[in-house]
């Protein structure tokens, strides 16, 4: 699939979406939120597992500060069941997700995005303008040796009104899984 991807400075597209909590969303459901980080994330794939514990622990050091995260599984579910919506809801409740996680069915919601991997993040400042794109950090495989962490990076620069020192790196995962 090739799509646009959002540039710096663009606006979020708006969605509306089920979350596993049972409500719908929709970027309003953030509007007061400082930083809002849309991340293009899944139930199977082994990049997505590595760092969710990494993600919980993000949202739980800038919730005060006025981040939000939220997670969106857009992959086909026919062909990947693992990623149904039953199953999502049994994943966020067994690694204790802090965070809404969505469902995409119709995959609009990344089609307008952009979003090629899981993990693939878009976070957004307070005026829902495109900050920073990419991943997470410079070392999926192993926390202990990350260098690079970009999401704080950014997260950082964006809470004090500065610019992310980089705003673009290449998302790393799993390619999203279209339906045909």
């Amino acid at each position: 699939m090739n799509q646009p991807v959002l540039r710096g400075g663009d606006p979020a597209p708006d969605f509306s979406l089920p979350g596993v909590d049972g409500k719908t969303y929709q970027l309003q459901s953030f509007v007061e939120k400082p930083a809002l980080v849309v991340l293009f994330s899944c139930n199977h794939c082994p990049y997505v597992q590595a760092y969710e514990d990494r993600l919980i622990e993000i949202q739980r050091e800038y919730k005060d500060r006025g981040v939000q995260l939220m997670a969106i599984n857009s992959n086909d579910d026919m062909n990947y069941p693992e990623d149904s919506f039953e199953n999502m809801v049994k994943r966020a409740k067994a690694k204790g997700y802090n965070f809404p996680y969505l469902r995409d069915a119709s995959q609009q919601v990344a089609l307008a995005y952009g979003a090629t991997h899981t993990p693939h993040l878009f976070v957004f400042d307070h005026h829902r303008r495109l900050r920073y794109t990419g991943k997470i950090d410079d070392n999926w495989q192993h926390p202990d040796s990350v260098k690079r962490r970009y999401l704080r990076e950014a997260l950082e620069a964006i809470l004090r009104d500065g610019e992310p020192a980089e705003p673009t790196t290449h998302a790393i995962g799993c390619t999203i899984k279209w339906a045909h």
